[in-house]
């Protein structure tokens, strides 16, 4: 089994702030989280407001808990409200069902963790969250 290192959680965060810096997007918090939802690498941009690094982790954590990216997981919300917050109700970790993470996939396709963004639409989060993960030469899921 192939595990997240730091270093290519370092490449993915700084790829995601880059990105969004490049697109123009509002002050971003942005977190990595390895296949078990815990924390590797974070940061929040100067002028991101206080909660973007929680809801980021959440968005991430919660893509690592139901192996699909968030936006699969904010459908399903819709579709299942009582479900999904019960589910962040027992949850160990933060777990935000929201479109913004992406899973991060080893070439063989199995889960190494997944990277949530949090300070822009939705849409824009995860725009940048695959650039992040394209730029450490992984796939998205």
């Amino acid at each position: 089994m192939n595990l997240l290192t730091l270093a290519q959680a370092r490449t993915i965060l700084d790829a995601t702030l880059a990105s969004a810096r490049a697109h123009g997007y509002k002050p971003m918090g942005v977190a990595v989280v390895d296949a078990a939802a815990q924390l590797v690498i974070c940061a929040r941009e100067g002028g991101a407001s206080a909660l973007r690094l929680d809801i980021a982790q959440g968005k991430a954590g919660a893509a690592v808990g139901m192996g699909v990216n968030t936006r699969v997981l904010a459908q399903r919300a819709r579709d299942l409200p009582a479900f999904f917050g019960a589910v962040s109700t027992v949850a160990a970790h933060k777990f935000v069902a929201q479109t913004g993470a992406v899973l991060i996939l080893d070439p063989q396709g199995d889960v190494l963790g997944a990277v949530g963004v949090s300070g822009g639409t939705g849409d824009e989060d995860e725009q940048i969250a695959i650039a992040g993960v394209a730029a450490a030469g992984l796939a998205h899921g």
